[in-house]
């Protein structure tokens, strides 16, 4: 079995136990205490993920760049329960980045919306890197915005993968940045 299809097997199992749960702040809260980064799917899950990225298969194609990158890996299916999964690379060493309140290197991706939310694996590559989900700033770890929330994915600290699970596979990129 090749690592990608190994990948698929155990999302699919996970997505097994999860399928009807809806995002938002309980589910992050019991993603991350249930599957938090010591447990045997958060690292199965991201060995394989980096594996991914390692061997060319997964966050592949540039959005904005070398340290700005995505692929989908799988459309959603029966197999899936309708979940889609998709890895985005982002490092916040990117020339684009600017800095935060806490005079952070920031790297902001894309605005985009969650029509049924999103369950999201984060992985950093580096010490400290963290990504900003809808609740705070996540390190090793899960966040899963709520149906209908919208966002700019953001990392701080170095890289980041994200592999990220979409209800019916929707994300939209239609909606109007808000005004700085």
């Amino acid at each position: 079995m090749t690592s990608r299809e190994e990948l698929i097997q155990r999302s699919i199992s996970f997505l097994r136990e999860v399928k009807d749960m809806t995002p938002g702040a309980d589910m992050e809260r019991w993603l991350n205490e249930t599957y938090g980064e010591r447990s045997a799917l958060y690292q199965d899950l991201c060995r394989l993920i980096k594996i991914g990225v390692e061997e060319g298969w997964a966050a592949n194609q540039e959005v904005d760049g070398p340290n700005y990158r995505r692929s989908r890996i799988l459309e959603p299916s029966a197999e899936t329960f309708q979940f889609s999964l998709t890895a985005v690379y982002m490092n916040s060493a990117a020339p684009r980045r600017f800095k935060d309140e806490d005079d952070h290197d920031v790297l902001r991706g894309q605005y985009h919306g969650h029509p049924y939310g999103e369950i999201n694996l984060v992985v950093p590559l580096n010490a400290g890197a963290e990504l900003k989900g809808l609740q705070g700033w996540q390190g090793p770890g899960w966040t899963a915005p709520d149906p209908g929330s919208r966002h700019y994915p953001e990392v701080r600290g170095g890289a980041v993968i994200a592999l990220f699970y979409l209800p019916a596979g929707r994300i939209s990129y239609d909606f109007k940045a808000p005004a700085d």
